[in-house]
């Protein structure tokens, strides 16, 4: 009787150790595999800082970069530096910033203001797509044969066009040179710092490359898009000219120029010039913002 009892208390003993050993066993694997989680998180959290930094500094000297060149400084790229500037600094104190926002996120103020913050970049990036979809369709949209060219204006530089209105003047040039029974107006009046009028640079240029002077008509008072649309089409009801238009601008530009156009009543396609890609990220952020401030204004 002695002998099964301690045969009995050896047995739970064993039984016992035994669960111990597998409970010790359950923990480090889970400790493990918790370890290693955080791990592979911190390495994922690695690769996105260098991401960011990365695609921070390149955007900052993207957007940089005219400002060097040509002396270029508007509200796209002044906005883009911005952008940048912070993404490169999140990515630098990251783990400073997700604390602060943890701490923000206790109250309630802060959970609605983080909240509006997250809905506007949502929306943001809504916009931008929506955005940059309907500038892509409408570069892509086609001209009728032997309309009217409406070239529009943009900086000059003497007598010498900028690069973004060269590429407009060569895509004029492209269709005026396939169409020979189309006039061209050019569209542009002169700034302040201007020696001549956009339209008499445009003019120069056009004839200089062989377009017939008898086929262009100069327009020399607007001085912005809307001015540009609107004072040509009063020259083609003067002149009696074929109301189906080309408009001739840089393809980011060429959706905008077209809702003023169709504003308008006019019947319009696209002759659209490239855009040189160290001005790109410039100019197609502030024909984000233009866009927006039409559509909200």
């Amino acid at each position: 009787m002695v002998q099964s009892y301690l045969l009995r208390i050896y047995n739970e003993e064993h039984r016992f150790i035994e669960q111990k050993k597998r409970q010790s066993f359950f923990c480090r694997f889970f400790a493990q595999v918790h370890t290693g989680e955080i791990k592979k998180m911190m390495k994922i959290l690695k690769i996105i800082r260098i991401f960011l930094f990365l695609f921070g500094i390149a955007g900052f000297g993207g957007f940089f970069m005219p400002v060097v060149r040509r002396r270029i400084l508007n509200v796209g790229n002044a906005a883009g530096i911005i952008i940048c500037a912070c993404i490169v600094l999140y990515s630098l104190f990251m783990p400073t910033v997700h604390k602060m926002l943890r701490v923000l996120w206790q109250r309630m103020i802060g959970k609605i203001l983080l909240s509006i913050l997250a809905a506007g970049v949502v929306l943001g990036v809504i916009l931008v797509v929506i955005m940059t979809t309907l500038m892509i369709k409408a570069a892509g949209t086609p001209a009728v044969p032997n309309a009217t060219v409406v070239v529009l204006g943009c900086k000059v530089y003497g007598e010498r066009p900028s690069i973004a209105l060269e590429e407009r003047l060569k895509a004029a040039l492209a269709y005026l040179n396939a169409n020979p029974d189309s006039a061209c107006i050019v569209s542009g009046g002169q700034g302040a710092d201007e020696t001549i009028s956009e339209a008499e640079c445009m003019y120069l240029y056009l004839v200089k490359n062989g377009i017939a002077s008898k086929r262009i008509y100069k327009e020399d008072q607007s001085t912005t898009t809307r001015e540009n649309l609107a004072f040509s089409y009063e020259i083609i009801k003067e002149q009696g000219l074929n109301e189906q238009i080309a408009i001739a601008t840089n393809n980011y530009h060429e959706y905008r120029a077209g809702k003023v156009a169709e504003g308008l009543g006019l019947e319009y396609g696209a002759v659209s010039g490239e855009t040189a890609l160290w001005l790109l990220p410039t100019y197609y952020a502030r024909e984000l913002l233009a866009i927006l401030y039409e559509w909200v204004f």
